[in-house]
Formats: C-alpha cells, structure tokens, sequence
C-alpha cells in the first residue's frame, strides 16, 4: 500500500482521533497514490496510525477512514453508509418531517461525504476526494434505502475545487421526479430544487431552530434577514406572527419563497429584495423595530483564516440586530462559519449588544439537529452555532 510518512511530532492530532492530515505535516510520499486513493498514514518513526484518503491538491492531504486494521472496501464503506442510516432512522423523524441528513461527514466517518433524503429522493454530495473515489459505492448504498426513487449527484461546492476535482450536478441512480419535489415539515411545506439551490437544496439543519421560532412569534412583528426560499419567514406566518418581513439579496431565492407560501396558502410575508446590510441600516434609520428578528446570514468564514474580516461583519449586523429591537424582543442569530467557534460568536454577539447600548441575556444555545451530529473529535465540524438573545 502506498504510504503518507509525517514529520516528527507531527502525528499528535492523529492520535487523538482527529482525521485530517495536512499538507505541512507531510514528510514524504512512498509510492504514487491516485486522487482519492487509501494510503497508509505513518509517524516518523514508521509506527502505523490509520488509513486514509489521498488528496494531491488539497491542504488537507489525507482524510482518515479508519484507525483500526480493517481493510477500506466497497463493503466497508457500504456499512458505514448503513450505519449511519439507522442511527437517523432511530431519531424518530418520520413524525415530524420527511426529510433529514442522512450522512453528515467525519460524523460518521465518511469524511467528505454528505446526503440528504428528501421524501423520496436522496441528494448526495462527495466534497473530497476521496469520497469521490468511492461515489459509486456510497450511490449504490444508497439507492438500496428502501422508499428510495433517485439519487441526484450535487457534487458542485466550491470545496471541490480546491480538491482538484470538477464540480458535478447530475442524476446517480433511479428516475428523476417529474414534478416539483415538495417536502414538509412540521406542518410547513416547500418546494426543493435537486439541481439547484444552496447546499442540498434547503437548510435541513435549522429545523429545530425553526420549530422554536414558532413558539415566540405570535402577535409579533418579525423580521428575518437573509430569508433564502423563507423557511423562518414562513413558520413565523404560520404561527400568528402579526407581521413578518423577509429579505435576501437573491431573487431566484425570493421567488422561491413566495412560492412556498403559495403552497401553504400564506399570503401574511412582505419579501424584499436587498441587499441585507445597506437594508438593516434604512431600517434603522426609519426608526423600525420588532418583537423577533432572525439573522441567518451566509457563511462569512469558511476557515479559521477568514475569521477576522467575519467578526466584522457579524458583529455588524447583530448591532443592527440589537438596535431594531423593541424592549424585551428577541433575537435569533446565527453562524455557519466553521472558521467561527461558538466562544468567538457570542464573544461577537456580547460586543454588538455594548456597542448598541442595550443590555441583553442568553435564553438558549441554537445548533443543528441531531441528524447532524458532531464528530466528539472534531470540534470545528459543530459549523452552525446560534443564540436565542432576549434584551
């Protein structure tokens, strides 16, 4: 088998379980290993740590499967494809929705690999390359789900490029729906584009945070910035919000969210197209304020390394936040950054309520559900942190 020898010193992370092997860490090479192929990762003294995948163009240069001495197969891989599907069976979903993640990653040691189902279609997306290798694989495991009509290849992240693979948006296996594909949850319907859209096709992993959304708005006035196609929007209307206002800078975006609010028969949302900053700062101005506001911006920091330029401008908005807020409103703010920790982002969040002047408490800590888990050992993969903030 090809191997991946360290430096000295260099094989600490690894042993304590955390999958990624860099660049830097990188003695040498024996062999010539394929994008994606298994490698031996070893230390400097030759000591064996793990198996991994191997990835010439990357940073990230091995992602790890496994620490033990099972061989990396198409039969290994479909079990861990299986096992990760009844830990998500045994959530107890189905009731309350018919979509959720079904692979979520080093989570569940499948580094780079990610799925979605969505009622009766599973979309797929491989973000490494050594997921790349295996696509045929995790396909076909997959596809064997029962319930399962198609799965659609989004292998179209900008991740991919930095893997040195070529993005992808296509069907895998089975028959692609012939109309819209309309999920629900939690009594809130929308329409998913498999081909197209942010991540999968929609945000799975506020659902939890959507559903809480529900049980501060009625009689409220909200506003929720950065809509997307309304999912936050669209529960505040459909649980007696008085008044609910929704911007984003998309409009492809915008008109999908008028279209689930047609498909749930809500007429209560005002959408406006703007450019959110330049928007919360006329509102400001305008003297504006709300009982709720929900900011759920884009990912500002993609790495540790953006961190800086990001606490600007989250610190930014969640001032404008704080400052449309009535007394004793809430806001629900959010960072999808995984270069941003949760201590960083209230610490962002705290400077932004002093600098507006008011003082505010922490009712609860926000994060995605538990279909997608955090690998204990991998504490930057907790990418979604939030705060519900009272003033």
């Amino acid at each position: 088998m090809h191997k991946l020898i360290l430096k000295p010193g260099r094989e600490k992370s690894l042993k304590r379980r955390h999958p990624w092997v860099f660049s830097g860490a990188v003695a040498r090479v024996e062999g010539e290993p394929g994008i994606g192929d298994t490698v031996e990762i070893r230390g400097s003294s030759g000591e064996r740590l793990a198996l991994g995948a191997y990835s010439p163009h990357s940073q990230i240069r091995a992602r790890v499967w496994t620490w033990d001495d099972a061989p990396v197969d198409a039969a290994w891989v479909r079990g861990r494809v299986e096992c990760a599907v009844r830990t998500r069976d045994a959530l107890g979903l189905r009731s309350a929705c018919n979509s959720w993640r079904l692979l979520h990653g080093e989570a569940d040691g499948l580094p780079g690999i990610v799925a979605d189902r969505y009622g009766d279609a599973i979309v797929l997306q491989l973000l490494s390359a050594g997921a790349e290798h295996w696509r045929d694989t995790v396909a076909d495991a997959l596809f064997a789900i029962p319930g399962t009509r198609c799965v659609w290849d989004r292998s179209d992240g900008d991740v991919r490029n930095l893997e040195g693979l070529p993005e992808r948006s296509e069907l895998a296996r089975g028959t692609a729906p012939d109309a819209a594909l309309v999920v629900e949850e939690h009594g809130v319907r929308y329409e998913v584009a498999l081909a197209a859209g942010q991540k999968t096709g929609f945000y799975l992993d506020q659902r939890d945070n959507r559903r809480l959304l529900r049980n501060i708005v009625r009689d409220a006035d909200v506003l929720d910035a950065f809509c997307y196609t309304g999912g936050f929007a669209l529960n505040a209307a459909a649980s007696g919000a008085r008044s609910v206002l929704a911007l984003d800078s998309s409009e492809p975006a915008l008109a999908a969210a008028r279209i689930n609010a047609q498909l749930n028969g809500l007429s209560g949302v005002e959408w406006q197209e703007a450019d959110v900053f330049q928007r919360l700062r006329r509102l400001r101005d305008q003297s504006r304020q709300f009982d709720v506001i929900v900011l759920d911006p884009p990912k500002f920091a993609p790495t540790a390394a953006h961190a800086e330029r990001a606490a600007r401008a989250y610190k930014d908005i969640n001032l404008l936040g704080f400052k449309l807020l009535r007394p004793g409103g809430r806001l629900m703010t959010f960072s999808c950054s995984g270069g941003v920790s949760a201590d960083l982002f209230q610490k962002i969040v705290a400077g932004a309520a002093l600098d507006a002047g008011v003082d505010a408490q922490i009712e609860t800590w926000l994060h995605a559900g538990p279909d997608h888990p955090v690998a204990l050992n991998v504490p930057e993969s907790e990418y979604l942190k939030g705060l519900l903030c009272r003033l």
